[in-house]
C-alpha cells in the first residue's frame, strides 16, 4: 500500500487529529487581502484547495499585527474585523468541500515587512509610498541599500509574543485544527534565530540559547493558549557561512518537541541575499531527514517535490513523515487526485465531481456512485 495515502494522526493536548493521507498543502502567500481582511479571492482559493483531496490544508502566512504583514495585501488575524472576514470566507469555503483539516501559519515579517507584492517587484515600500517602519531583533536591513528596521525593545518583544497568542486564540475560535509558527524564510522568528540578522547583546542575542529564546517563548505561550495540533516551520539552514545551521535546527526541534510540539516543517534560506541554494529536486529533504533522525519529532519535508513517486519515495525511505507541496497545488489543484490514480490511493471529492474521472483513475473516489437516465 502507498504510504502517501495512509492516514496520519497528531496527538495534541485537546485530542487527536487524524489526516486521511500524508499530503500537506504548504502555505502560499496570495497578497490579496484588504487591510489584512480575507477577500473573495480567499474564498475561491480556499474552496479550490479544500476540494483537492490533500490530507491537510495550510492557510498562508497570516500576520499577527498590521506591521507584521509582509505586504499591504497580506492576510491578517489580529482584531475583530480581520477575524470576521476570515470567518466568513473560511466557513463558506468549508461548506463547499469535503471535510479537510485546516492549519494556519501565523507570522510576523520583521524586517521583511512593508514589501511590495512579488508582481510589483517585492522590494521594501517606503512609508511615504504606503509602507511602514519595520522592526527586527537588530537594526540591520535585509538588503544593504534599504532603510534599517527599528531594533525591538523588551516591551516590543513582549507585545509581539502577546500578538502571537492572540492570533492563535482567534484561530481556535475559527475552528482551525492546527497552528504552524513561521520561523523560516527570513521572517521575524527566523531573524532572532540567525546570527546574520540577530546581533543583539542582551538575553535575546549572541549564543544559541539566547537566539532561540524569543521563538521558544512564543512557542511556549502559544502552546499554553492553543490546545490543538501545534508545530513550527524552520529554515534548516541559511545557506550562508556563519549563519543558522542544520545542527541548530535539530537542537531547536528537540526543544520544541519537549515543549509540546506535534510537528516541525523543514524549509531553508530566506534571511540573507548572500545565500547560495543548490536548487534541485528534493533539495531540502536531507534537512528534514536530519531533523527527524535527531529529534524523533513528526517531520514535514518540502521543496521541489513535484511527482507522486517522489513523495512516496521520501516516505518509504523514512526521510519524513509527511510531504508538503505548494506551487504544485497552485499549478494543479487536483495534484492529489492524480497522485491517487498513480499510487492506487483514494481521496474524497464533492459529489458534483464524481462523474469526471477518466478510466485510469476510476477508483480514486472509492465507492462513490452516480446514476443517470
Amino acid at each position: 500500500m502507498s504510504l502517501l495515502f495512509t492516514p496520519f494522526t497528531f496527538n495534541a493536548p485537546s485530542g487527536p487529529l487524524t489526516l486521511p493521507n500524508r499530503i500537506v498543502i504548504a502555505p502560499m502567500c496570495q497578497y490579496s487581502a484588504d487591510n489584512g481582511q480575507a477577500t473573495d479571492w480567499h474564498l475561491t482559493h480556499w474552496t479550490n484547495l479544500l476540494n483537492s483531496g490533500a490530507g491537510l490544508f495550510t492557510i498562508e502566512a497570516t500576520a499577527v499585527s498590521a506591521v507584521g504583514r509582509i505586504s499591504p495585501g497580506c492576510l491578517g488575524l489580529w482584531d475583530d474585523a480581520t477575524q470576521a472576514a476570515f470567518a466568513d470566507k473560511l466557513h463558506r469555503a468549508r461548506r463547499l468541500a469535503p471535510h479537510m483539516p485546516v492549519c494556519i501559519q501565523i507570522s510576523h515579517a520583521g524586517r521583511k515587512a512593508s514589501s511590495a507584492a512579488p508582481w510589483h517587484g517585492g522590494m521594501l515600500i517606503a512609508p511615504e509610498d504606503g509602507g511602514w517602519q519595520t522592526e527586527a531583533p537588530s537594526a540591520l536591513p535585509h538588503l544593504p541599500q534599504e532603510a534599517a528596521p527599528t531594533e525591538l525593545s523588551l516591551a516590543d518583544i513582549a507585545q509581539i509574543k502577546a500578538d502571537f497568542v492572540n492570533t492563535a486564540r482567534r484561530s481556535h475560535e475559527l475552528g482551525i485544527e492546527a497552528v504552524e509558527l513561521h520561523a523560516a524564510h527570513g521572517y521575524l522568528l527566523h531573524q532572532f534565530l540567525s546570527p546574520i540578522s540577530n546581533q543583539r547583546t542582551d538575553a535575546y542575542g549572541g549564543s544559541f540559547e539566547n537566539r532561540i529564546r524569543f521563538p521558544m517563548e512564543v512557542f511556549q505561550a502559544v502552546r499554553e493558549a492553543f490546545g490543538g495540533t501545534l508545530g513550527m516551520r524552520i529554515s534548516g539552514t541559511d545557506w550562508v557561512q556563519g549563519g543558522w545551521t542544520i545542527e541548530e535546527t535539530a537542537e531547536l526541534s528537540v526543544l520544541i518537541k519537549e515543549t509540546g510540539a506535534q510537528f516541525v516543517h523543514i524549509s531553508s534560506g530566506g534571511v540573507s541575499p548572500q545565500q547560495k541554494i543548490p536548487l534541485g529536486p528534493e533539495y531540502q529533504v536531507h534537512l528534514a531527514k536530519a531533523v527527524k533522525d535527531a529529534s524523533g519529532l513528526t517531520t514535514l519535508a518540502v521543496g521541489l517535490i513535484t511527482e507522486a513517486a517522489q513523495a512516496e519515495a521520501v516516505l518509504q525511505r523514512g526521510d519524513a513523515d509527511l510531504v508538503a507541496l505548494a506551487r504544485s497545488f497552485l499549478y494543479n489543484p487536483r495534484w492529489a487526485w492524480k497522485a491517487a490514480a498513480e499510487l492506487q490511493g483514494q481521496v474524497q471529492a464533492s459529489s458534483p465531481y464524481w462523474r469526471c474521472l477518466p478510466r485510469e483513475a476510476a477508483g480514486i473516489f472509492g465507492a462513490a456512485k452516480i446514476g443517470m437516465r
